[in-house]
């Protein structure tokens, strides 16, 4: 079973890395980032949830 965890891939906290691995293995997670960005510039409340998440996501080597 797939867990959502953060990501070695990480540029700030591995979130959207993680979720790229989530939900497609193959799928580049600059694309996730610039999804996130776009989001977030629209709703800014997405940088709040995207903090909680850092904090609340396991690390890779935890969840294994």
């Amino acid at each position: 079973m797939k867990r959502l965890t953060k990501s070695y891939d990480k540029r700030i906290a591995g979130v959207c890395g993680g979720f790229s691995e989530y939900i497609n293995p193959e799928l580049d997670p600059v694309i996730v980032r610039i999804i996130f960005a776009v989001l977030a510039f629209m709703n800014p409340l997405l940088i709040v949830a995207y903090l909680v998440l850092a904090i609340a996501l396991p690390d890779p080597d935890v969840a294994r």
